[in-house]
């Protein structure tokens, strides 16, 4: 698991093969987790992994990969000759090479990484929270998915070039999803998830606070009628919506023609111009913060949308050659290196903000409140900006609020975007992100009434 003495085996065995150029990126993990259903335990893992990727490349400039677990100097050497052969089969029409940025100084992070507390410790904790959350409401039957994990992991980079880099980290998490029933009433279920560096740094206490509240304020639920509505995104739904559609920032999605973006729309006004987005994956927030992504590029904060224009897509080396640019710290590692964002902070533009009229606490009229928004996977085409989507939330009238029973929201996200109306000033943490709760004119929502 050590840095110099893989490297080193890599030059050694590369040099008998003559191979001249390669790079790698290695991960080792111990994992932990349980799962709990009243009070017995239902699943007890506990997991060792270790896994290099490498690359290498002919004479020709072709890239070759493989994927070991064997990290033994001859499992490596075995993993050199694979590579090698691969690479005769490589894409001559897009090239790939080392990111210019692999040796730029990257920015430490504080490497939090807490002592395992072990999987007794684990399933100790789940079942004390568990049980807490049952007997938080009569109504609360079971809590149908819940687990608690903790990981302890390690990253590491080099190339041929002389590019190396690591970090290790640790990371724990808890999730508590309850299911309320009622005689003659539709079953109601809501949840909530919590992570930390450690166990110890979980609030597994508001965890559970946050999992019961929103369960039992669904139980007094009415069906919707179909139409138009003001609507009020929470910070979670508002970024699980910018995820869906993060192809739009994605060059690599631009090249594939799958982005509702094109090469030419930097610079275009895609929002209202009080919308900022930034990507910060190193934001201080950000618990699974990485100091380099899968290529060796230096993570930074980029901004994506700046005053309702798009300011910047997110490049791998190969990409931002094509784009005459430079790499942005989030690319993955392979011939075809796939791009992804990392952790999105949605804020107010604060020069353009002259009013703030509507707010989710004190407004009056008559809106929704998507809370959370579901089947993203089925209800999303992102090459199209399209999506149709259930959701849970309530209906707000005169202060009021009462839970919606079932219904989805569909639009087009550029047209959202540009009809947001307000964006509230106090931002909230998620675990994708930050965001402040966002406001759109209109959406079409499908009702059971």
């Amino acid at each position: 698991m050590d840095l110099k003495e893989i490297s080193n085996f890599i030059t050694i065995s590369a040099e008998t093969l003559n191979i001249k150029k390669w790079d790698f990126g290695a991960s080792f993990s111990n994992d932990f987790s349980v799962q709990v259903d009243k009070g017995i335990a239902k699943q007890l893992k506990a997991s060792q992994k270790q896994v290099l990727t490498l690359r290498v490349w002919n004479n020709e400039n072709l890239v070759g990969i493989t994927t070991t677990s064997d990290l033994s100097e001859n499992g490596l050497k075995k993993a050199l000759y694979q590579a090698n052969l691969a690479s005769d089969y490589g894409n001559k029409n897009e090239l790939t090479d080392f990111s210019p940025l692999a040796k730029d100084p990257i920015k430490k992070i504080k490497e939090f990484k807490r002592s395992p507390a072990g999987i007794k410790k684990l399933l100790e904790t789940l079942r004390i929270a568990e049980n807490e959350l049952l007997n938080k409401h009569s109504a609360i039957k079971t809590i149908p998915y819940n687990g608690l994990s903790e990981s302890f992991f390690k990253r590491i980079y080099a190339n041929s070039d002389g590019a190396q880099r690591s970090y290790e980290k640790s990371q724990a998490a808890i999730y508590l999803y309850a299911r309320a029933e009622e005689n003659n009433r539709k079953p109601r279920s809501s949840g909530s998830v919590k992570i930390g560096y450690g166990l110890e740094d979980i609030d597994i206490n508001s965890c559970i606070e946050e999992a019961a509240e929103k369960t039992i304020s669904h139980l007094n639920y009415k069906a919707i009628e179909t139409g138009k509505y003001k609507i009020c995104f929470s910070p979670e739904s508002f970024l699980t919506l910018i995820n869906a559609f993060s192809s739009m920032f994605n060059a690599r999605s631009i090249i594939d023609g799958v982005s509702i973006s094109n090469k030419d729309s930097i610079g275009d006004m895609i929002a209202n111009p009080l919308l900022n987005i930034f990507d910060d994956g190193l934001h201080e927030k950000n618990i699974s913060s990485a100091p380099f992504d899968g290529e060796g590029t230096p993570t930074q904060k980029l901004c994506l949308i700046n005053n309702g224009k798009l300011e910047n897509f997110i490049h791998s080396e190969s990409t931002a050659r094509i784009f005459k640019t430079k790499p942005t710290g989030h690319a993955g590692l392979g011939s075809k290196v796939s791009v992804s964002t990392d952790w999105l902070v949605v804020e107010r533009s604060e020069n353009l903000s002259k009013h703030n009229y509507l707010n989710h606490k004190d407004y009056l009229g008559e809106y929704i409140y998507i809370e959370e928004l579901n089947a993203i996977h089925a209800g999303v085409k992102a090459s199209q900006g399209s999506f149709s989507l259930p959701f849970d939330g309530w209906f707000y009238k005169g202060g009021k609020r009462i839970s919606i029973e079932a219904a989805t929201v569909a639009g087009d996200l550029k047209i959202l975007l540009k009809d947001i109306i307000n964006i509230e000033k106090k931002q909230y943490l998620t675990t994708s992100g930050i965001s402040p709760h966002i406001w759109v004119k209109e959406l079409s929502i499908t009702g059971d009434a």
